[in-house]
């Protein structure tokens, strides 16, 4: 028997639904899916520890992702505390029927604190909980039973401790003095800055009369530091030794003339130059 031919577009549905049979045997059975789910929340689970209570509160230090368990009984109300200044944004449950859930403030100002009151209508629910605020998600999961429930539950911030430890650290190498023993009455501020005008240009420059020290701005945290050079009277130019220390290079060093170079086909240089005692001392154009 001779076949018909066949058109494009029958062509073309052959082949989808021949790709769409090869998905369908390619996905894992409904049996492996769940099992991966479950491997993975399991271990996501944080319980409560015995070690993590302050008076009657579990205290759990916050990582992204983790499901934190708690317990609740169902004559019993739950109290979990947001960080203090955290705002809420909403509040999302998998069986809202079965439990009473809802939110208050405590404190004022910086100190006040979102609340999330939870209660469940009957023991032996299992449900999850999801609160999403402007700094973060939690994700909780919730069970009640007869016995005993958590009074409340909080949290540490790691990250956030380290960036204020981190930002504590800046401060206070910002405040360090740039070098000790400098007599104000021995400073020299006669120095010319002249060149491009990057970011990082130079705010000033002085000496005192055996260290020189050229101040950058506060964006210079957020810039790439230029190299510096010093140049002899004839034009050519050498690395130096210096230091950082907060916005100051310092140069361990008098010079007449340096400058500050950055980039490669379009370099940006900005000059430092030492002019006489008694020289007008000003930013070059």
């Amino acid at each position: 028997m001779i076949g018909l031919p066949m058109r494009p577009a029958s062509i073309a549905a052959v082949l989808f639904l021949s790709a769409l049979g090869g998905a369908a045997r390619a996905a894992p059975p409904r049996e492996g899916r769940v099992s991966v789910i479950e491997r993975a929340n399991h271990a996501a689970t944080i319980e409560p520890a015995a070690g993590r209570f302050l008076n009657a509160v579990q205290v759990q230090a916050f990582s992204e992702g983790a499901l934190y368990h708690i317990a609740t009984a169902p004559d019993r109300v739950t109290d979990v505390a947001l960080q203090p200044g955290e705002a809420l944004v909403a509040v999302a449950s998998g069986d809202t029927a079965r439990w009473a859930i809802g939110d208050t403030t405590s404190g004022q100002g910086e100190a006040k604190r979102t609340h999330i009151l939870i209660k469940p209508f009957a023991p032996g629910l299992v449900t999850n909980l999801v609160v999403t605020t402007d700094r973060r998600s939690y994700h909780l999961t919730l069970s009640s039973a007869a016995g005993a429930a958590l009074s409340a539950m909080s949290w540490t911030y790691p990250e956030d401790e380290l960036v204020a430890l981190t930002r504590a650290s800046a401060a206070a190498e910002a405040a360090r003095p740039i070098a000790a023993g400098l007599a104000p009455e021995k400073l020299n501020f006669n120095y010319v800055i002249a060149g491009d005008r990057p970011t990082w240009r130079p705010l000033r420059a002085f000496d005192d009369g055996q260290q020189t020290f050229i101040q950058l701005p506060a964006s210079i945290a957020l810039d790439e530091a230029p190299p510096l050079f010093l140049v002899d009277g004839k034009g050519a130019a050498e690395l130096v030794n210096y230091r950082l220390s907060g916005r100051f290079y310092v140069v361990d060093r008098m010079f007449n003339a340096a400058e500050l170079r950055l980039g490669a086909k379009n370099q940006q240089v900005v000059r430092i130059e030492r002019v006489a005692e008694g020289a007008e001392s000003r930013r070059g154009k």
